[in-house]
């Protein structure tokens, strides 16, 4: 093979140059559609602000609105429901558009941007949010079986109890940043996560002893158990999610939960009895530590500060379950009644 000569390195060097050129105009014009792009995020971020104060201070006024015409009330009626829509679709808008990080995210990440601004992008993150959360489920089940079963171990357990502390805290990051994204989890499934965070890491520091031990199967069942339903939950919730989003009735955004949401009720309801039982596994557990709290070899403060969350996840589940399911029920009768 020969050697390649001056002239050949002098034409190759040559054609990068020109592609260097080419590269930089890209650049240059990367640049220049960034700050464009910057600039137009900003102009819609303040409009929606602007127009958001005002139709909240048209809502106020609506209130205040005493009218004498017939048709009054009816007028004032649709305004209001063109309001929510018109929330509603700036809610859409928001989720495309940067914003502040709330408080968890704000100590947690600072002020780095984590709106992403495409629907690609959203659904990828949403989708490998599930599939994590499905894949550690699957780890947590088999661990907890050989903790339970095959290892009487205080350091296994102690590897238990992390891997959950690190689970709900990714989890607690990764709904932040879903819900910045449009996601529209809210209420008790969001908090459900910083309470079973506090729980493992309380069980993580309970030290190896009596207490520890007369509590330790029971513990280890229910999470296995626990595991198990949230496994169930994944596969139904993510085919009742699929169908709904085919027939756009849910937003692409929207999770699979550790619970029973309204959205569920189409097609079988068989998961409640399993989260039925699980709940009151909770609450069973909170008995259970209060009363080892009462016992005169007690002296660890785990004890008491388990059963406290135990207690909190069952109220926490088991009312909003309830809350869900009669507002279901509630909303059939009206509309069978209306036929």
């Amino acid at each position: 093979m020969s050697s390649p000569t001056l002239p050949d390195c002098v034409r190759e060097w040559e054609d990068l140059q020109q592609h260097y050129h080419e590269i930089q105009e890209s650049h240059r014009l990367y640049r220049q559609k960034l700050e464009e792009l910057t600039k137009f995020q900003t102009q819609c971020s303040n409009s929606i602000y602007r127009q958001k104060k005002k139709l909240k201070d048209l809502t106020e006024e609506l209130r205040k609105c005493k009218t004498s015409e017939k048709n009054g009330d009816c007028q004032i009626k649709e305004i209001h429901e063109n309001i929510k829509e018109r929330e509603r679709k700036f809610f859409e808008m928001e989720s495309f558009l940067p914003k502040k990080n709330g408080l968890y995210l704000s100590l947690v990440l600072g002020n780095v941007n984590v709106t992403l601004l495409s629907k690609q992008a959203k659904f990828a993150y949403k989708d490998e949010y599930e599939k994590f959360k499905l894949y550690l489920t699957m780890i947590l089940i088999v661990l907890s079986f050989i903790c339970r079963f095959l290892l009487n171990s205080r350091v296994a357990d102690a590897v238990f109890n992390f891997l959950l502390v690190w689970y709900y805290c990714t989890l607690t990051i990764r709904e932040s940043i879903l819900i910045n994204n449009g996601s529209r989890i809210k209420g008790w499934w969001v908090l459900n996560h910083y309470v079973s965070t506090f729980l493992s890491g309380v069980m993580l520091t309970w030290p190896d002893g009596l207490m520890y031990q007369m509590f330790r199967n029971q513990y280890l069942s229910f999470s296995m158990y626990q595991s198990f339903v949230q496994f169930l939950q994944y596969y139904y919730q993510s085919g009742c999610l699929y169908r709904l989003r085919a027939l756009g009735e849910r937003h692409n955004m929207d999770l699979t939960v550790e619970g029973f949401q309204s959205w569920m009720w189409r097609g079988l309801t068989f998961l409640l009895p399993f989260l039925f039982y699980g709940q009151f596994w909770q609450l069973y557990n909170a008995i259970t530590l209060f009363q080892l709290a009462r016992h005169p070899e007690c002296k660890e403060w785990q004890v008491i500060m388990c059963g406290l969350p135990f207690l909190i996840h069952f109220l926490g589940n088991f009312f909003t379950t309830l809350r869900v399911v009669h507002q279901k029920l509630k909303k059939q009768n009206e509309d069978q009644k209306t036929k």
